[in-house]
Parts: C-alpha cells; structure tokens; sequence
C-alpha cells in the first residue's frame, strides 16, 4: 500500500514555510484511553526526566490544583519538581478570556507561576485571530544522549479539571461546571496518544516553531499589554536548549502530524498563509473511505465538514457512517444553547439527506445512567487510517483555532477477516482496528470483538444494542438494564424564531471561518 494514496503529500500539506516532514517512519505510538490512563502515564514519564532533558508542552488550559493521581502530585507539583530536577521546562497555554466568562485565565496564569518558580516558563499565548484559540494538547520529553527514551503526548486532553475520568465514567472529583445534565461531576470520555520515534522530533519542532515566533505574545490590545506588564507577566519567550536528533525508529507506525493554523495577521512564520492539513488530511481519507467510518467527536457540526461525509456517502453505496457524539452540548441557558444545537442539527441533517439508512449517530451514559460528555478526536476508516488529536469535525477546528493531531498509518496487516474491508488492496490495519475495537467494546459492554470486525456486522450490533437500552429507558426502567452505553442520538429543528438569530450566531461566533478570501471563495482548504 503506498503510503501516499492515504496520506498528504508534502505539496499537499500546503504550508511551505515549515520543515515539518511530510511524515515519519518507524514509530510506536499506543492509545491511552480515558484520562486518567493518560494521566498516569505522564507521571511515570515527566518523574523519569532528568537534569538537562527537556519537557515542553502546550494546551489550551492548565489548571495548576488539578491532581494528576488519587494521591497527587497536581500539575503544578509534577512540573515544578521537574523544573527543580534541572529539566528544562518550557510550556505555552492559550491566554484566555476572563473567568467570569466560564474560561480559563487565572487558572492559566497561576499554573505558569508556580512553575517558573521553581524556574521552568511558561507564556500566555494569544497569537491567534480575534475570537481564536490555541486548542493543541501536547507534551514533548526529550532526553539528550537517551534517545531512545523521547516520547510525546498527543490527543483531545487537556491539563486540567474535569479529565480524569476513567472506564466507569463517574467523573473527575475535581470538575468543571457544565449542563445540568452532567451532573456534579460530569463523565468525561477522551483519548490521548502516546508516540515513541522519529515523530517526536516532528512534535518537538511543532513546539519550537510556536515558541520562537516573532509576533507578540499579546495581541489584544494595549489595555492587556500594560495589564501584564504591571502584573509582572513574561511576555518574551527565553532561547530554547539546541534541538536534539531525532529518536530512532522503534515501530511500525507511520504517522503524519497535522495542524491547523488560521490565516492571520500578523502572520506567523511558519505558517504565512496558515495551515489547513488537518482540513486536507481528513478530506483526502474520507474520500478513500468504502464501507466504514468510524468517529467520535465533541462536535460534529458544520455544513462544509458534513458535505465531506455526504459527498463520501452519495459516491459508496456501501459506506456506512457511525458517529458518537456528546447527548447534550456542555451548557445550558436560552443564548448559548441554541446555537450549539443548531450546527449539529444541520450537520447530521445533511449527511442522511445523503444516506439515512447509513448514518447512525449515537450518545454516550454511564450505567446510572447520567450522560458521558464526549470530549475525543478520533476518525477511524476502513480499519486502514485513523488520527487522534484536539480537532473537532466542524470548521472552527479547520481553519480558525490551532489544532494538533496525528495521523496513524500502520505497516502491519490485520490478519483477522474480512482482510481488506474496502476491497482496496489496502488490508485491514492493526493500529487502525484495535483502536475502534478497544472504543466499541467499552461503549458495547462487549468481551469479544466477533460482532465488530465487519463492517456491516458493526453497524448492526451497535444499533441492536443501542435500541435495546434506549426501549428500556421508554419503557420506565422496568428489567434489568441491558449491556450497553450508546442510546440513538435524538437532532430537533429549532424553531423558527430560534433559528432566527441562533444560524448567524452559530456560523459568526461558535464555528468562524478563519481561511484566506480566496479559500472561502473557492470553498477549499
């Protein structure tokens, strides 16, 4: 299978302002379902660097009291001991909007100073476009002279409350505030990847690039800038230690990193035009797409994103698309709901107006029965290709945030039938399948992966045990509660006097547009 009939080929990437390698060869990258999994494992790894390795991350938002374990430590604690060690600890994290606004400001700017107090920096970041923000979700841990010991973190979770949630899905102790129907301590499902190889000097470079990039760290005016200057705030990024080697190949896994950046101004220097190879990525294998695609997202809007899956649809009669989505959005109130109602209601709409018999869309709960807020990145197509980032499937995450993901494609062949599901040539992947099996299993209640290796056995199983649990909850909860988490997810129209102001709130505000005229014009990535 070569690997360019999947993924982007360095021209196709269109961003010629950066090194980044079209892809990596040679890697081991292992999903890390659920945050507390993830959370685990960044202890282990971040406690193992030592004086002179280097740990480097962004996020969109860190909450320095969050506890990383039952016992601790809490983030702030696990990075300033890094930083204490003599680990060079540098970190950048969406300066946000103000608390009183459900964001994350004072959370962010707390968690930068306990670590450079133990002498790390971390910068608020707001090299964005107006109404932007910096999504990526990733750690880097080098060890010059080890390389064999680098490993990266990528995926949908942040450094922060309401992430460590694990397979039972009870919630973060430490929760955000979200819609009532969360609950307390809203569940939270997520996932994050671990990638070992050549592809954390892609990763590495990714940091690197954002972080010696000329433009101001604050770019919302004057009134902000002598904020942070009277408040003492680090608005000049320190050198960087020298970029180590590249680890050594360790795996079969060739990946692609993919990123958005908006086209803005001023620009930024790895990206003059901005980048869209998340866009291009997904465009590229949803078109190779034959019987399965397999997603779970927080989202799932926007009418261009949902014309890729109709267009897919329409042209392979036999696709079947299966997506997992969150039951409500993560607010309430009479402004803020509708428009999060309303793009996903036109999303799905325009998808089964392609194929209604092939779009299954379903919800998530616990067994209580309190709905799991979903919160993953993940895309999986005929068990070949798959990414896992902070991306959302709608075009703020397209064109306007900064988003990261990676793009999996495995060299080893599945030998379980159906060997090659789209017929192809191509042949089921490990990587790929397992990483569907391992979400639907969970989401099944199911011990064997039998029901869920075809793809039309898939899409039956899902539905059977989806419709069971939804008829017991119709039926007043009379019985024993069948297996199973997923329920059909129920889309309304808003009415007309909603939809109204709710359409152009929706497309200006909660899902902009952030390419260039003439992309908007030519409706391209």
């Amino acid at each position: 299978m070569p690997p360019q009939d999947w993924l982007l080929s360095a021209a196709e990437r269109g961003n010629p302002d950066s090194a980044l390698p079209a892809w990596s060869e040679g890697n081991l990258v292992e999903p890390l379902i659920h945050g507390a999994t993830y959370f685990d494992r960044l202890v282990t790894a971040v406690r193992a660097l030592r004086a002179g390795d280097h740990l480097f991350f962004t996020d969109w938002r860190g909450d320095p009291d969050e506890r990383l374990r039952d016992d601790g430590p809490t983030i702030a604690e696990l990075l300033a001991d890094a930083a204490r060690r003599g680990v060079v600890v540098k970190g950048l994290i969406w300066r946000s909007h103000l608390d009183r606004l459900a964001y994350s400001e004072e959370e962010n700017r707390h968690l930068g100073e306990a670590v450079e107090a133990a002498g790390g920096e971390v910068l608020l970041d707001q090299r964005v476009r107006r109404g932007g923000s910096h999504h990526q979700k990733l750690v880097v841990l080098r060890h010059p002279g080890r390389p064999e010991s680098d490993v990266a973190f990528v995926g949908g979770i942040d450094l922060c409350h309401s992430r460590r949630d694990d397979a039972d899905h009870h919630g973060d102790p430490q929760a955000v505030r979200m819609a009532r129907a969360y609950g307390d301590h809203p569940p939270w499902h997520d996932v994050q990847l671990a990638l070992r190889g050549p592809v954390v000097g892609a990763l590495d470079l990714t940091f690197r690039e954002r972080w010696t990039d000329p433009a101001p760290l604050d770019q919302h005016g004057p009134f902000s800038t002598l904020r942070d200057r009277l408040g003492g705030a680090d608005l000049h990024p320190d050198p960087l230690p020298d970029r180590p080697p590249d680890p050594p190949p360790c795996g079969p896994h060739r990946v692609q990193v993919l990123r958005t950046y908006p086209a803005m101004r001023p620009a930024y220097r790895f990206a003059s035009a901005g980048e869209r190879s998340v866009a291009r990525g997904y465009t590229k294998a949803i078109r190779r797409a034959r019987r399965l695609i397999y997603l779970e997202d927080q989202y799932l809007w926007s009418t261009e994103v949902a014309r890729l899956f109709a267009e897919a649809l329409r042209n392979n009669p036999r696709l079947h698309l299966v997506a997992v989505v969150p039951r409500y959005p993560d607010v309430d109130g009479r402004l803020a709901l509708p428009p999060n109602q309303v793009g996903r209601e036109q999303a799905i709409a325009l998808c089964r107006s392609a194929a209604a018999d092939r779009v299954h869309v379903f919800d998530v709960e616990n067994t209580a029965g309190t709905p799991v807020y979903v919160h993953a990145k993940v895309c999986v197509v005929d068990d070949v290709w798959c990414s896992v980032g902070s991306d959302n499937f709608n075009r703020r995450s397209w064109t306007h945030d900064s988003e990261l993901s990676c793009a999996v494609l495995d060299d080893t062949r599945d030998d379980r039938a159906p060997l090659d599901p789209a017929e192809l040539g191509d042949g089921a992947r490990r990587f790929a399948r397992d990483l569907r099996l391992s979400l639907l299993r969970e989401h099944l209640d199911l011990t064997d992966d039998r029901e869920l290796l075809d793809p039309d056995s898939t899409v039956r199983a899902v539905s059977r045990i989806a419709d069971a649990l939804h008829g017991w909850h119709e039926g007043g909860r009379r019985g024993a509660r069948p297996p199973g988490r997923l329920r059909p997810h129920q889309t309304g129209r808003l009415p007309w006097h909603q939809r109204l102001w709710a359409v152009p709130a929706y497309r200006l505000v909660y899902d902009p547009d952030g390419r260039a005229w003439r992309h908007r014009r030519a409706g391209s990535w």
